[in-house]
C-alpha cells in the first residue's frame, strides 16, 4: 500500500494552510481534531509523512496516536488500581529490537522509551496485546490466530513476573527467530551500513539526503547542532571522534515524526569506513502524562523530558544503550544515541507466517516486558518485585486483559476509519501496484 502523491501534497497543504482546506472539505472533528492538537508545532514536512503513514493501516495508526489509545482505555480496576511500574508507554511489537550496549554486546529488548512514565503496570501489556490484534495483516495472521498469539504472550509475561528474576536476551540466550536475527547481525559491516545512509565524495562521506532516511537541515540548524557537538566532544575522552562531517533532519519511526530530530555523521575512528552516525531527537512529554495526572499518580521531578526518557531506559534495559545521553539543543531537551549496523527492529511480519514462530517471538516479548518491569521495580515510586509477583499470581485479571485488548482493537480501527475519512476519504490509500 502507498499514499498517492496528490494526497501527500494535499496533506501538506492541510497542515501548512488549514484555512484553505476548510474551503473544499468539512471541518475535521473528533479524532482528527485530537490528532491535530496532539501534533501541534511539529515540522510540517515530516508531520505530513506521519499522517500519510497512519492512514495506511490500523496498526500504524495505533503507533502514531498513542494519546488516543490512553483516552479510550477503560476506567476499570485492572487499569486504575494495579501496582505501579516503570512503563515504556508506547509498547507495540515493532518497538522491540536489537541494540548495542555500552559494553559492546548486542541485546534484544524494548527499544523506544519516549513515552516512559510511572503507571499501572498493566498499561504496557494491554497496548502490546492490542498491537498484535491491530497488526493481524502485518503479521499475516487471522483474527483467531492473533487471539491465540495474545494468549501466549500474556502467559509468558505472567510466568516471567511470577518467577521474579529479571533476565535478558542476547545472542547466546536467544532462541528461534530472535536468535536468527541476532546471529545475522554479526555479519553486518559498518561500511555497508554507512553506504546505505551516505554517499562518498572526494574520499569523504556525506549524508544521503534522499527524503527516505534524511532531509536537508537549514544553515541555522546545522550551526546549532555543530556548536552542541563541539561542546559535547570536549567532555569526551576522544574529542576528535565527534568531529562533525554532516548533518541532516532524520526521518524515522511513526509517533515521533515531526519533532526536532537530526542524524549527525561524525569522524568516528578516522577513515570513511570508520565514521559513525548519531541520532539527536527532541524529547516531549509522555502521552500518558495527562491521564496519570488525573489519577494523581505522582511522577519524579525530572530536570526535563530527555532526562526522564534516558533514566527510565537505563533502569529497564539490562545494559545501557551506547552513547545514550540527555542534552539541551538550542534550549530543547533532546536525546543523543548512536546508530549502529547491529540495530534492527523486530519486523516479525517479514519472518514467516508459521503460527508457532509468531507465538515464540511474542512470548519472548512478553518475558522481556516482565523482566524490564522487575528490573526497575522499587525505584522512585514503583511497586516492589514482591508486589508485582503477588499480583501476577492472582491470575483472574488475565481474561479481562485479553477482553480489553480486543475492545481496544475495535476502538482503534474505528478511530483509524474516522481519521482516513477526515484527511482524504476513499482515495487516501491506494492499492499496491
Amino acid at each position: 500500500m502507498f499514499v498517492s502523491i496528490d494526497v501527500y501534497y494535499a496533506l501538506l497543504t492541510y497542515i501548512l494552510h488549514p484555512e484553505m482546506s476548510k474551503q473544499t472539505s468539512p471541518r475535521p472533528t473528533g479524532v482528527m481534531d485530537a490528532i491535530i492538537s496532539n501534533n501541534a508545532g511539529r515540522d510540517p514536512e515530516r508531520l505530513t509523512m506521519k499522517y500519510a503513514k497512519m492512514a495506511q493501516s490500523p496498526f500504524i495508526f495505533l503507533r502514531g496516536a498513542c494519546d488516543l489509545f490512553y483516552d479510550a482505555l477503560p476506567d476499570s480496576s485492572l487499569f486504575r488500581d494495579a501496582p505501579l511500574a516503570w512503563c515504556c508507554g508506547d509498547l507495540h511489537f515493532e518497538n522491540f529490537g536489537s541494540y548495542k550496549g555500552d559494553n559492546r554486546q548486542v541485546y534484544f529488548d524494548i527499544n523506544d522509551y519516549d513515552e516512559a512514565a510511572l503507571a499501572p503496570f498493566t498499561w504496557d501489556m494491554v497496548r502490546l496485546l492490542t498491537s498484535i490484534q491491530c497488526g493481524a495483516k502485518t503479521l499475516h495472521a487471522t483474527h483467531a490466530e492473533t487471539l491465540a498469539v495474545s494468549q501466549h504472550c500474556l502467559e509468558a509475561y505472567r510466568s516471567a513476573l511470577m518467577n521474579g528474576k529479571p533476565l535478558w536476551v542476547e545472542r547466546e540466550t536467544s532462541v528461534g527467530l530472535v536468535n536468527e536475527l541476532l546471529s545475522n547481525l554479526q555479519t553486518r559491516k559498518r561500511a555497508d551500513f554507512l553506504d546505505k545512509r551516505t554517499i562518498r565524495k572526494n574520499g569523504q562521506r556525506k549524508l544521503k539526503l534522499d527524503g527516505v532516511k534524511a532531509l536537508p537541515a537549514s544553515d541555522e540548524q546545522k550551526r546549532i547542532v555543530t556548536e552542541f557537538m563541539d561542546g559535547f566532544a570536549g567532555t569526551q575522552p576522544d574529542p576528535v571522534f565527534f568531529t562533525v562531517l554532516d548533518i541532516g533532519r532524520r526521518i524515522a519511526g511513526t509517533g515521533s515524526l515531526g519533532v526536532e530530530r537530526f542524524v549527525v555523521l561524525v569522524k568516528g575512528k578516522g577513515s570513511p569506513d570508520g565514521n559513525y552516525l548519531l541520532d539527536i531527537k527532541e524529547a516531549i512529554p509522555s502521552a500518558m502524562a495527562p491521564h496519570l495526572a488525573r489519577m494523581r499518580i505522582k511522577q519524579p521531578t525530572w530536570p526535563d523530558d530527555a532526562s526522564r526518557v534516558v533514566t527510565v531506559q537505563n533502569r529497564m534495559q539490562a545494559a545501557n544503550h551506547a552513547f545514550l545521553h540527555p542534552l539541551k539543543l538550542g534550549g530543547l531537551p533532546c536525546i543523543l544515541k548512536g546508530l549502529h549496523p547491529s540495530e534492527d527492529r523486530v519486523a516479525i511480519g517479514d519472518w514467516g507466517t508459521k503460527l508457532d514462530h509468531l507465538k515464540e517471538v511474542v512470548s519472548t516479548m512478553g518475558r522481556i516486558l516482565a523482566w524490564d518491569q522487575l528490573r526497575a521495580s522499587g525505584r522512585s515510586g514503583a511497586a516492589s518485585a514482591d508486589e508485582l509477583i503477588a499480583f501476577a499470581q492472582r491470575g483472574e485479571w488475565a481474561s479481562e486483559m485479553l477482553e480489553v485488548a480486543t475492545q481496544m482493537t475495535l476502538t482503534t480501527k474505528q478511530q483509524w476509519q474516522e481519521f482516513t475519512e477526515s484527511v482524504g476519504s476513499k482515495q487516501l490509500v491506494q492499492p499496491a501496484k
